[in-house]
């Protein structure tokens, strides 16, 4: 496949990246003033340019530990598997059914490998997939207790300095992880290991520009639809979602930063009063993600054989 395509699509999986995961990661945190949307959007760029500088375990993951790409045709499979992901993901937020796109991309990998013929791991795709259906339990588990525990120590003025401090954690925990199949798709495409700077601050410009386009959206999806969210339950998210995330990239597991954000959302709402949480759009989110895997798993193999054929 012409190198200049591999490189558009990479380029645009960047983009489309930053438009739905950017503003997710900033809306939890849009009730409280702290951190300003320019100040949250360069934080990120920052962050997700200079993290894989000093850890690339989950691109990796992406990139060898689910199927080999650097056999012939990997690079038109991985081509396959990101257009795949991004098709499902803009039909299943089209029809109101935000998703995770880190789903959708783990299933277009592994169909697109399976598809091609390419050594697809079965263990690691099932490892992978244990952490990802777990991530939003665990992000709702600790948001729980923070909430809890911020209820009782927290005044406006600390739960500010918390705001801060949940939302420096979340921006890290995303560069070290969610963020980086941006990186691993870089990676297949030009062929390169590592996390050069050059390519690392690429790909960061790209999020920026997508997330401050995708920031208005994300904010009505996460900071209305799920709860009637106010500042505590932000705050409760981000520590719990970044906690999360960072432990699961120590593991070199890619996880939804979205999911976690999520689950968090959900976890704080219970704790202060089960009602806050608007159960049925939970419920329709949880639906798109079981859909997201198998579709785009489904989608890319078929593209994948296709093209393999002839």
């Amino acid at each position: 496949m012409d190198f200049a395509i591999l490189v558009a699509v990479a380029c645009l999986f960047a983009l489309v990246t930053g438009m739905n995961d950017g503003g997710a990661l900033l809306a939890t945190g849009l009730k409280l003033p702290t951190v300003r949307p320019a100040t949250g959007i360069l934080a990120l760029v920052v962050m997700v340019a200079l993290v894989p500088l000093a850890t690339q375990a989950v691109a990796r993951t992406f990139v060898h530990r689910l199927a080999t790409f650097d056999e012939p045709g990997g690079r038109t499979a991985m081509t396959v598997a990101v257009l795949a992901a991004l098709t499902v993901v803009t039909v299943l937020s089209a029809k109101g059914r935000p998703t995770s796109l880190t789903l959708a991309v783990v299933g277009g990998l592994t169909g697109a490998g399976l598809g091609w013929g390419l050594p697809v791991s079965a263990g690691a795709v099932a490892l992978v997939l244990a952490f990802g259906l777990a991530a939003p339990f665990v992000g709702g588990l600790v948001a729980w207790g923070v909430a809890l525990l911020l209820v009782r120590w927290s005044s406006t003025r600390g739960l500010e300095r918390w705001h801060w401090a949940g939302f420096l954690l979340q921006t890290v925990a995303y560069a070290a992880n969610d963020g980086q199949k941006m990186l691993a798709v870089f990676m297949i495409a030009l062929g390169f290991s590592g996390a050069p700077l050059p390519y690392t601050s690429l790909v960061a410009v790209l999020f920026g520009l997508g997330a401050l386009y995708g920031l208005p959206r994300a904010g009505r999806t996460l900071g209305h639809e799920i709860i009637a969210s106010r500042p505590l339950h932000g705050v409760s998210a981000e520590l719990a979602s970044g906690t999360a995330v960072i432990a699961c990239a120590l593991l070199g597991m890619p996880v939804s930063m979205t999911q976690s954000v999520a689950g968090g959302l959900i976890g704080a709402g219970v704790a202060t009063g089960g009602g806050r949480v608007r159960w049925y759009a939970a419920v329709k989110i949880v639906v798109a993600w079981l859909l997201t895997l198998p579709a785009s798993a489904l989608l890319a193999a078929g593209v994948a054989f296709i093209l393999s054929s002839t």
